[in-house]
């Protein structure tokens, strides 16, 4: 795959994009979702480490961790290598409230890909092949 940028590697990126809109639109996705989200990538993260992932404050990270730890969806355990923090982890809820949303989305998708019979299981099996790709290698400036 040439490393030049193309256009089709321009219209990936706002497709993707348009994508993770409609569902937004169709599916009220909260932070609290976001963070479950990430704690199902990057397993247990300190506080710390959510706000870097999801951009935002450790206040606004250490609020929205409160809340989903009264739905149950998260806890805090002390952390083991730094006694002044505490890790984040999903509970069997919070994966279950996850699973919830992602199976969802799937059938929003489902759904709107039943107008296109022209479209083949192995046609979804490249467009995932494809994201997979281009998300599995790290970021710069991260290992």
């Amino acid at each position: 795959m040439p490393s030049t940028p193309t256009p089709l590697h321009g219209e990936l990126t706002v497709q993707a994009a348009r994508l993770v809109r409609l569902i937004r639109r169709e599916h009220t996705s909260t932070a609290g979702l976001r963070v479950l989200s990430t704690l199902d990538e990057l397993g247990p993260q300190s506080v710390t480490a959510l706000a870097q992932a999801d951009h935002c404050s450790q206040p606004t990270m250490t609020g929205q961790v409160r809340h989903l730890a009264d739905l149950g969806w998260v806890t805090k355990e002390p952390h083991p290598a730094d006694a002044r923090s505490s890790l984040v982890a999903l509970t069997p809820a919070g994966r279950a409230e996850l699973d919830r949303v992602r199976r969802l989305n799937a059938e929003l998708v489902a759904d709107r890909l039943a107008h296109h019979p022209d479209l083949t299981t192995h046609d979804l099996a490249t467009a995932v092949a494809v994201l997979k790709a281009v998300l599995d290698l790290p970021r710069e400036g991260t290992s």
